[in-house]
């Protein structure tokens, strides 16, 4: 065996630089680090990065998930089809609002759903749809667009796919559905925690940045700027503690002017594994699209051929963290958990996929000695 590198290669490291640590302390030197002038900045400039009318910054891309269905008055007795092959945030979304998640199949090449998956799932009772662009390769939402009946709303889970475009060659985010970003630690613009929504209803957009706030008539930030309008804001819906704040939104404004930059070295990663993995003696199947321009690239999908190894997938990652390298899984699918179980349908092809497909680590940390030595382990592995 190969020496082990003495450091774990994590799948999915952030990459910060000194400008980035310069604005934290230029925020915490302010006196004001909750959501406030930065927070609107950020929001402002990511909504140009999109194409989308409005930005709606919050904790997390499951509140954003979460919020989206609020908005849209999503409750009871409604259901939500959404993906098998998805993190849970995308179902528990539904079930925060008292929806019933409704568990879809995946196209085996895009990893994605597709119009006949979710018109597969579709019932008088379906108020949304929740599309994942899973790893970061957008689905086609103006296809499904039309193939929805018009009261069905759809909602874009793009935790993985910020920079990336649609088939028409447009920008995620542009497409007018609420499309939900994660800025958690290993995305590609990462400020920690965090996440957004990117719309192009203006009410809906206002009621997200009340639901953000308890549901309050003004924030922090408006009080302090405007401080002779309300001394006392009012409470005008049930809301939520969902808010982002400026020493998120800091880093957030730096990382997004940084992803031109972060885009090419994600893809110079994935061609090098393209070109290094092509040694291997049996065929190693990447997700559609995995080396084009168009992909974001937050994950490097492949899925493995395991009827012709001696080594099951869960073996294979096992491996190649023993050997320092972080390796995944994304995901067990969720009508295999407990939980989820009473939520599934007909799933062949998430169900084929749900033993095979493995996570090769990728980042705008990551180097190209690092990826040859993904490479090479994995290679190691499949010929053995």
């Amino acid at each position: 065996m190969k020496p082990v590198r003495p450091d774990f290669l994590a799948f999915g490291r952030p990459n910060f630089s000194d400008e980035e640590i310069d604005a934290v302390t230029r925020v915490m030197r302010s006196g004001w680090i909750g959501m406030g002038a930065e927070t609107i900045a950020f929001e402002r400039e990511l909504g140009a990065f999109m194409q989308a009318p409005y930005v709606v910054s919050v904790s997390s891309c499951t509140a954003a998930l979460h919020l989206s269905l609020v908005a849209l008055g999503v409750g009871p007795g409604d259901e939500v089809v959404c993906p098998s092959l998805t993190w849970c945030s995308t179902a528990n979304a539904a079930l925060y609002v008292g929806a019933t998640p409704v568990l879809c199949d995946v196209d085996p090449d895009t990893l994605s759903v597709t119009s006949d998956t979710v018109l597969a799932c579709v019932t008088p009772r379906t108020k949304a749809v929740m599309v994942v662009h899973m790893g970061g390769l957008a689905m086609d939402v103006r296809a499904l667009r039309t193939a929805l009946p018009v009261h069905v709303a759809i909602v874009e889970d793009a935790a993985h796919a910020l920079g990336a475009r649609y088939p028409d060659g447009s920008t995620v985010g542009s497409s007018g559905n609420l499309t939900c970003l994660s800025f958690y630690a290993n995305k590609n613009l990462s400020t920690a925690e965090g996440g957004a929504v990117a719309l192009a209803d203006a009410d809906h957009a206002e009621s997200l940045r009340s639901l953000r706030q308890h549901g309050l008539s003004s924030d922090a930030w408006k009080r302090y700027i405007e401080p002779t309008k309300a001394i006392v804001p009012g409470v005008v819906s049930l809301g939520y503690k969902a808010n982002y704040t400026d020493l998120q939104a800091c880093i957030g404004r730096v990382q997004l002017r940084r992803q031109p930059e972060f885009h090419r070295i994600r893809l110079g990663i994935a061609q090098r594994y393209r070109d290094r993995l092509a040694e291997s003696p049996l065929p190693l199947k990447f997700q559609t699209g995995s080396f084009d321009d168009w992909h974001a690239r937050h994950l490097l999908v492949v899925s493995l051929p395991i009827d012709r190894m001696n080594r099951s997938r869960n073996e294979v990652v096992l491996a190649l963290r023993e050997r320092n390298v972080g390796a995944s899984v994304h995901y067990m699918p969720l009508h295999k958990m407990p939980f989820y179980a009473p939520y599934a349908s007909r799933t062949p092809a998430t169900d084929r996929l749900a033993s095979r497909i493995m996570t090769l680590p990728i980042g705008a940390s990551m180097t190209l000695v690092d990826v040859d030595y993904v490479a090479s382990n994995l290679l190691d592995l499949v010929r053995a």
